[in-house]
């Protein structure tokens, strides 16, 4: 096993430290190399089972991006009569979906009835196959944001809705919906937490059994 140098370590807790969502986006397109070296993380990321199970959709057409951000309308709008008085106005003003700006869009799904790996590990635990998705986005994102690229992970969809829109396979299971583009700024503070919707916790509980 290799061992990685003090420098290597610091810089690598700074590149993890400024991996932010980003949801403010120039139009400018992104190069296609630079793009795909960011999926080829895909390829190095481990698998329950080896089984791979990452599906990657590039939502390019106009009539499939309508369809996601008509879909992300929708379950904002349901979002926010969940909430009522300053939380509801605060929540009102944030930004939640780069969508309309990122020149990218990427829906990531989990096939999760692959014969892949032939199901080793997943027998008692059958999430670990989208925890292995999961794994393989954080690749993807790290590498996009030591490329200067920002990432914004859009949660507020209704994935069946997207699943019928995109026409994909019904056996495959939405993990993320993922906004790629250059950032209009970069900064290593949260955008929730700059606009005061919730605070990072200083230190991380611990329990012990």
């Amino acid at each position: 096993m290799s061992e990685f140098s003090k420098d290597f370590q610091s810089k690598l807790h700074d590149l993890m430290r400024w991996r932010r969502d980003v949801r403010r986006f120039r139009t400018d397109p992104v190069n296609e190399t630079i793009l795909q070296d960011c999926l080829d993380t895909f390829l190095l990321s481990p698998s329950v089972g080896l089984s791979e199970p990452w599906r990657v959709i590039r939502v390019r057409s106009a009539a499939a991006r309508a369809a996601a951000l008509a879909n992300f309308s929708l379950a904002n709008a349901e979002a926010l009569a969940g909430y009522d008085g300053e939380k509801a106005m605060l929540y009102s003003k944030l930004k939640l979906s780069g969508m309309q700006e990122a020149p990218v869009q990427l829906a990531i799904f989990c096939d999760e009835t692959t014969d892949k790996g032939a199901g080793l590990g997943a027998a008692t635990m059958p999430e670990t196959r989208r925890y292995s998705v999961v794994g393989a986005i954080t690749h993807f994102w790290l590498t996009a944001r030591a490329r200067g690229l920002g990432v914004g992970w859009v949660s507020i969809m209704d994935p069946a809705r997207l699943v019928r829109d995109l026409d994909i396979p019904r056996d495959w299971a939405l993990v993320a919906y993922l906004c790629v583009g250059w950032p209009e700024e970069a900064s290593d503070t949260p955008e929730l937490e700059q606009a005061g919707w919730e605070t990072r916790r200083g230190a991380l509980p611990v329990e012990e059994r």
